[in-house]
């Protein structure tokens, strides 16, 4: 891997991917996504693994996406790329995964925490898609999922002026969860990530889906796919341990079966 760092065990159970372009505040270029793309897969296939946590650094969890890469293209050239297919692997990804942003999240950057499940921020993050400034529009999701997280009128506003937001203002508008002195943000993901992963992995996958789904369907069409998933969860071993342990008045012990 040259443009990420994978920690499989940063903690018992949880691992940890790192974008590791410094120079270039972790932009996001093909390569970058590619390697963030095959980490995914091989920690969806790692029982040990229970939750994900992808961060940058201090300064920027990723400024963007690469222009350099991208700026002398012509439509028929990004078509044939079509680099976000691989975006469109990574949404696939079983298991939760917890973005601690520090500094710039920006453009691609954005879209990238949004496609996270959840979103532990710095006091110095700020959120935006300022595509609109070089004459484009968001393109990996941005239109679509800033919308659906913070509303028509506000996602008009931050996409049609290229406006950013401050890390308490993404808290206020529901894009994060927590929002944290800089020296905590990667402490707090951590701490998250440990209490989700003490919860049945067969059941955090199966909500983690049906939630998601909510997003992609008619609420008639997300309830059904969402009772569908309840009702799997009955087939598990999990769920039998995990109701006779509330009815023992004692800790469950999950196994992810």
């Amino acid at each position: 891997m040259e443009f990420i760092k994978v920690t499989e065990q940063y903690q018992p159970a949880i691992a940890l991917i790192q974008l590791n372009r410094p120079k270039e505040l972790n932009a996001l270029n093909p390569q970058l996504m590619g390697e963030v793309r095959d980490a995914l897969q091989q920690l969806d296939k790692n029982d040990e693994v229970k939750v994900i946590i992808i961060t940058g650094n201090d300064q920027a969890f990723a400024a963007g996406a690469d222009i350099k890469q991208m700026a002398d293209k012509s439509a028929i050239d990004m078509q044939i790329m079509d680099q976000f297919s691989t975006w469109d692997q990574i949404r696939k990804t079983k298991k939760p995964i917890i973005a601690a942003v520090s500094g710039f999240a920006l453009g691609g950057g954005c879209e990238f925490v949004m496609t996270c499940d959840m979103v532990i921020a710095s006091e110095t993050a700020k959120f935006g898609q300022p595509e609109i400034k070089i004459g484009t529009i968001p393109g990996a999701g941005g239109t679509q999922r800033l919308t659906k997280a913070v509303g028509k009128a506000k996602a008009m506003e931050l996409i049609l002026t290229g406006r950013f937001l401050s890390a308490q203002e993404a808290h206020f508008y529901g894009l994060v969860n927590k929002v944290v002195p800089v020296e905590m943000y990667m402490h707090k993901a951590v701490e998250l990530a440990k209490e989700i992963a003490q919860m049945s992995p067969v059941a955090v996958q199966l909500a983690k889906e049906a939630i998601n789904r909510s997003f992609e369907t008619q609420l008639d069409e997300g309830l059904m796919f969402e009772r569908k998933n309840f009702y799997l969860t009955f087939a598990s071993e999990d769920q039998k341990e995990g109701m006779k342990a509330f009815i023992e008045k004692r800790k469950p012990v999950f196994k992810g079966k």
